[in-house]
């Protein structure tokens, strides 16, 4: 029992690091650099939703069904929101008439 809390608790310790990790690392992108940034992340959901749709085909739980269904809705307004920013962002940069 206490190896499982252990476990636990360093899984714990490796997302709160990557959040700081994560913050640090957008806050310090340049402008120039934000709308390649979100075109990738784009695509790195585009996986996210892909993998959810299998779980939630492979899910004999009830939780997993929901939580893939979850996941399906959330990587879906990421990528979709993702689109819109880009493209807004796009928008600032063309000569207007």
């Amino acid at each position: 029992m206490l190896t499982i809390l252990t476990e636990n608790l360093e899984l714990l310790y490796l997302i709160i690091l990557m959040i700081f990790v994560g913050i640090e690392l957008i806050g310090h992108v340049p402008s120039v650099l934000h709308t390649p940034l979100m075109s990738g992340a784009n695509a790195i959901h585009g996986v996210v939703i892909i993998g959810s749709i299998i779980v939630m085909g492979e899910a004999e739980q009830l939780a997993s069904l929901i939580l893939g269904f979850i996941a399906v809705i959330l990587g879906t307004l990421n990528v979709v929101g993702g689109f819109v920013v880009t493209d807004r962002m796009l928008e600032m940069f063309k000569k207007k008439k």
